[in-house]
């Protein structure tokens, strides 16, 4: 299989620099008129594949509203991957996993491994026990060209309590993450296929991204504020690599599978500068 990095590549170049989220919280299932039970989950979930898996580069179900719902809740989870990868969609599991040495592997294998019921072609990650404890995942990334987006400048307020604490060299924590994450990336032919989260609605000039070699995937977009402005000012002159997240901004517009469908051709368009 090609490299994950080289297949987002041209992703984006075919289905437009955009990662639609799929968010079956107990809000939108009420939204959409559906029941906060299994059959409302997958109902919802259908409805998302149908909608966009077959026009969005990159699908992102969050596995905490599937989990939540038990182990049939995680059996439509592994359904709803199974769907969109099948539709031409790369899917990016958000899971968010973080920690040490078996446990790290166990996540990675759970996720990467194409084996597995729930293997997608990438997954969120966190690096706050040390951005080498991710070894297991970066190991298997470049075993199954799979891809890893690392938790770096996150757009919860919260988050700068740690991401802007300093290192002995001065430097930003966010920043080291960012460094290296493209220490890793090193060499990678095209695109490399570990990434950075950040959002689009962080403070522009704090962390410096020039150097990453791979994705960046910017939530905020949309109901948390961000815009096409805000990520040209954020990013800079990492823009080709953006990837633009939105989850309400579309989702708000279900359960009418064509108001689905036309909200992500319009982000598509609005961010087709970061392709340029």
């Amino acid at each position: 299989m090609t490299a994950f990095g080289a297949r987002l590549d041209t992703a984006l170049d075919e289905r437009g620099s955009l990662c639609v989220g799929i968010d079956p919280h107990a809000g939108l299932l009420d939204a959409w008129e559906l029941p906060n039970d299994v059959d409302g989950l997958a109902r919802f979930a259908d409805l998302c594949v149908r909608a966009f898996a077959s026009s969005a580069a990159v699908v992102k179900p969050q596995s905490a509203f599937f989990e939540v719902h038990g182990s049939a809740g995680v059996a439509v989870l592994e359904r709803t991957v199974a769907a969109c990868r099948d539709a031409g969609a790369l899917v990016l599991l958000d899971v968010k996993r973080g920690d040490i040495g078996s446990t790290m592997a166990a996540y990675a294998q759970a996720y990467l491994d194409p084996a597995s019921p729930l293997a997608a072609d990438a997954l969120t990650v966190s690096p706050y026990l040390g951005v080498g404890a991710l070894t297991p995942v970066f190991d298997l990334v470049e075993r199954h060209d799979a891809g890893a987006f690392v938790l770096a400048a996150t757009s919860n307020p919260e988050g700068p309590q740690v991401q802007h604490a300093r290192d002995s060299t001065g430097r930003l924590v966010a920043q080291v993450v960012v460094d290296e994450v493209a220490a890793h990336n090193a060499g990678a032919a095209e695109l490399g296929s570990l990434g950075v989260v950040a959002g689009a609605t962080i403070e522009a000039g704090v962390v410096d991204f020039s150097g990453l070699g791979g994705p960046i995937l910017a939530p905020g977009v949309g109901a948390q504020g961000g815009t096409a402005d805000s990520v040209r000012a954020v990013f800079g002159d990492a823009l080709r690599h953006v990837l633009p997240s939105v989850s309400r901004e579309v989702l708000r517009h279900g359960p009418d599978l064509a108001a689905l469908r036309g909200a992500v051709a319009r982000l598509v368009d609005e961010f087709d500068f970061l392709r340029a």
